[in-house]
């Protein structure tokens, strides 16, 4: 059964009077008004390779960065039908490296690629607001690689799939239990290169003779 909890009384108590081991302190964050998710499967994404390369290398793997809201293309508007919701519109852009292996040379080769800019349109909850407050439309990425590429004439070929998650964040002034300040973290663990030799006196003496007839397993005969 959820507590009734009452706000003037955690306003006015340095104590929170069903949990007396937390102080309510408040604190400024960017709270998720709204949220929701979207995938897209892009097939055909082609990456050049550099020419001293196209016929002598060995695919490594595709590094993504942060999907980011393209600048200039974010558009809100109100939906007259449904108040405290809006139609955003916006494009993402998704920039990666492809790493290959010349065969030759033993050079790792960093290709950067960009995805086709991404076209959302949708419907979000973002309430009425003073002027002052400001919404942000926050856009977190998770891409990866559905195929293994195809190489085609100094081309690889990828189909790329992207999950998004789309949120409406607003700073906001928390009221909120804490503990006090964070305790002193532990030192920092030193870098100590091994000695090899040290390593070969801890292991196990092997032994020094083949087994007999006797001493192998009737599974292995």
């Amino acid at each position: 059964m959820p507590l009734n909890l009452d706000s003037n009384l955690l306003q006015q108590s340095p104590c929170d009077p069903y949990f007396p081991e937390f102080v309510t302190a408040c604190v400024i964050v960017d709270k998720v008004y709204f949220q929701c998710q979207q995938r897209e499967c892009i097939e055909n994404v082609r990456v050049r390779l550099p020419h001293d390369c196209a016929s002598k290398f060995e695919f490594l793997d595709v590094v993504f960065n942060p999907g980011e809201i393209i600048n200039g293309t974010l558009i809100i508007t109100d939906i007259p039908s449904r108040p405290n919701f809006r139609r955003v519109r916006f494009k993402v852009k998704v920039t990666f490296t492809a790493r290959i292996r010349n065969t030759t040379t033993g050079a790792i080769e960093n290709i950067a690629g960009e995805l086709p800019p991404i076209q959302k349109d949708i419907v979000l909850f973002i309430p009425d607001a003073r002027d002052e407050f400001t919404f942000k439309i926050v856009v977190e990425t998770l891409s990866q690689s559905l195929t293994e590429p195809i190489f085609d004439d100094g081309v690889l070929i990828f189909t790329i799939g992207v999950f998004m998650i789309i949120k409406v964040v607003g700073k906001v002034q928390l009221l909120i239990p804490e503990f006090g300040f964070c305790p002193a973290p532990p030192e920092c663990e030193e870098f100590l290169p091994t000695d090899i030799c040290d390593e070969f006196e801890m292991e196990d003496f092997p032994p020094f003779f083949p087994p007999q007839l006797e001493d192998i397993p009737l599974g292995f005969m």
